[in-house]
């Protein structure tokens, strides 16, 4: 017969391995709740032939408890631990990057996380006959902690761009409101592959090589469009029309909605679209005044 005992002094996790023991896939076992001085115990006793599989759902158990119960404390410690110039607020938002993480890659990053939980309990369990899952959990999961802490790093990293992004998103509308309008009406015809911009006249704005000592632009890149931002913020048009040509957003027309904000709107079906959208003219060419327009 093989026998372990499970110490904890948190109740939440008793819970858990009494409900997860009352429906484990398992004969010939058996198990019971004891308080002793320093720890409530579980014992559980197996009576089968089997031993490997009774460790092996042990184990399982006891990697799910730490997935399902331990690991947004575990997350929370170590960004406290490693991160701790974050405020409350700053810190929090890491947490939820962090699951977002976790997310977009669930099954790959899950099963990594079991398996290294399952080969550091299941060698445990099968020479030892308790385990103080308190003690264990700090200092026997090093390699689950330092799966845990490369989440977090890559958390702080995304954390930190959309921080420094937003700050100059801030700074530029700053610049912008401080200043009076350099003229009425600016034509962006966008599209995946070029994007011009036509004065309110439907002239092409020639962006000149001189515009790579641009002084808005930041370390950030948002796209190649980036000089077309930087026109804007020179030209300051009171009011900047979107030509979707591909009918299609990306993060930089995102980026001028957040800067320009009202000043900016978007089409897709008008003259001007239709007419870059179907022509095969070049775009370095004026476009003609004419009906069409």
């Amino acid at each position: 017969m093989k026998s372990l005992c499970i110490k904890t002094n948190n109740s939440d996790l008793l819970n858990y391995l009494l409900n997860e023991l009352n429906t484990i896939e398992l004969k010939d076992i058996c198990f019971s709740k004891n308080e002793f001085k320093q720890y409530k115990n579980i014992i559980i006793h197996y009576s089968g032939k089997d031993e490997a599989q009774f460790l092996s759902k042990i184990s399982s158990m006891l990697c799910f408890l730490v997935i399902d119960e331990l690991e947004e404390t575990l997350l929370k410690r170590l960004i406290l631990q490693n991160y701790f110039y974050f405020d409350t607020s700053e810190r929090e938002k890491i947490l939820a990057i962090c699951f977002d993480i976790m997310a977009d890659d669930f099954t790959h990053l899950f099963d990594k996380k079991y398996k290294i939980l399952y080969d550091i309990f299941y060698p445990y369990l099968s020479s030892h006959k308790s385990i103080v899952l308190n003690g264990f959990i700090n200092f026997r999961l090093k390699d689950y902690l330092s799966l845990l802490d490369n989440i977090i790093n890559e958390a702080v990293n995304s954390y930190v761009i959309e921080k420094e992004y937003f700050e100059f998103i801030s700074l530029l509308k700053l610049y912008i409101n401080s200043q009076t309008y350099g003229c009425e009406l600016v034509h962006i015809i966008f599209s995946s592959s070029e994007s011009i911009l036509l004065d309110e006249n439907k002239n092409l704005i020639v962006v000149s090589d001189a515009i790579f000592k641009a002084k808005y632009l930041s370390d950030i890149s948002f796209s190649t469009n980036d000089y077309i931002l930087n026109s804007l913020l020179s030209l300051l048009p009171k009011k900047i029309y979107i030509h979707l040509i591909d009918d299609c957003m990306d993060e930089f027309i995102n980026t001028l909605q957040l800067v320009f904000e009202n000043r900016v709107d978007l089409c897709t079906d008008c003259n001007i679209c239709n007419l870059y959208r179907y022509s095969n003219k070049n775009l370095d060419k004026k476009i003609p005044h004419s009906e069409h327009l």
